[in-house]
């Protein structure tokens, strides 16, 4: 079977990246062949024997979504017809779904959506021009694919005709070899911090949605020693920083976008994701694979993950809360041990890659 997906996948950055190529691994491994329509970029190449094809236009936030809407669409007609493909897969309803569900129209292909949440959660409700387009590629799409039970709720409120036979949960993955305790501490070495020196910890976007600022403003209250980790990019990054110096929060490193995010996490002591809103949240498994707590926000699909058994739950605004919630992780031992000790085992429920059953 000759599969092509649509959206986000290496060289690019971003959980959904890692999703794809995790996914498109596996098909290949079973003996599928899978090409792979992504954003440009200059260093786009073939990989793990997937075919990767970039499209044209700006690579620019903002409007890049628009010219990947158009010129994806014409690119996947085209490795459609060329390769005879059987099954169309967009990662995101817009503007991947967007264009899986154009090339189906032309070409009649079966079409797969999966949406990853921020698609749902954010897109949808904020850009009212954006809900008859979301509504379109769910009505067209055969199946549509989410990565937790929040996304599940939150598409089937929509009362499409017939939406609630074609919605599947197909749960992100973590892969546990790649992602291991290690406890030689080389990004504290690279950085320059102690041995001996807790790191609290945040892997994502620096966007409005991922709530760092209350991170920085519980950071203040902390009773526990610690250094601040901010690994990853985005626009909200010089005002973060801006903050951290105007109000003098001691001990905050912000690494900038990294793509070696295994080696980060074990040389970390908590990880931390207090978003407002989030479908899964993959940072979470890739930390509890490696045996780190976590704590994460009251929401979506980070309370299907965060068991009391490997860490805890707070509400996204209240950054008093969040401090007494790291202090209490990094100054009792015998919480600390629970969660790292139950941390991995969490993890391998989320190991397994799902393949969805494409026909």
């Amino acid at each position: 079977m000759k599969i092509a997906m649509v959206g986000q996948f290496p060289p690019h950055i971003g959980g959904v990246g890692v999703h794809i190529h995790s996914l498109a691994k596996e098909l290949v491994k079973n003996g599928e062949e899978v090409f792979v329509i992504t954003y440009p970029h200059k260093d786009i190449k073939d990989i793990d024997g997937i075919h990767v094809i970039g499209t044209y236009g700006p690579n620019i936030a903002g409007i890049r979504s628009l010219f990947f809407a158009l010129f994806g669409t014409i690119q996947l007609i085209r490795i459609i017809k060329k390769y005879d493909i059987d099954i169309i897969h967009g990662h995101y309803l817009y503007p991947s779904g967007i264009v899986a569900v154009l090339a189906s129209v032309f070409t009649k292909k079966k079409v797969y959506v999966t949406s990853h949440g921020s698609d749902m959660f954010c897109l949808y409700p904020q850009h009212k021009f954006m809900q008859p387009i979301i509504k379109f590629v769910l009505k067209h799409a055969d199946v549509v694919l989410v990565v937790s039970e929040a996304l599940k709720e939150e598409i089937l409120k929509l009362n499409i005709p017939n939406i609630e036979n074609k919605v599947k949960i197909n749960w992100n993955t973590v892969d546990i070899e790649k992602f291991q305790p290690n406890e030689e501490y080389k990004f504290k070495k690279e950085l320059k911090i102690a041995k001996d020196q807790p790191i609290i910890l945040f892997i994502g976007n620096i966007i409005k949605r991922k709530n760092i600022a209350t991170i920085l403003d519980a950071k203040k209250l902390l009773k526990e020693d610690c250094t601040l980790l901010v690994v990853g990019d985005g626009p909200l990054l010089n005002s973060l920083k801006s903050k951290v110096e105007s109000e003098k929060i001691s001990d905050v490193i912000f690494t900038g976008a990294r793509n070696d995010i295994e080696h980060i996490i074990p040389s970390s002591n908590l990880l931390i994701l207090p978003s407002y809103s989030e479908s899964f949240g993959l940072v979470l498994i890739e930390a509890l694979s490696c045996g780190k707590p976590v704590i994460g926000s009251n929401v979506g699909g980070i309370k299907e993950i965060i068991t009391e058994d490997v860490g805890l739950l707070v509400e996204p605004t209240d950054s008093k809360e969040l401090a007494k919630a790291i202090d209490l992780v990094l100054s009792n031992n015998e919480i600390m041990e629970k969660f790292q000790s139950n941390a991995r085992k969490r993890a391998i429920d989320f190991s397994k890659i799902e393949i969805p059953y494409y026909e």
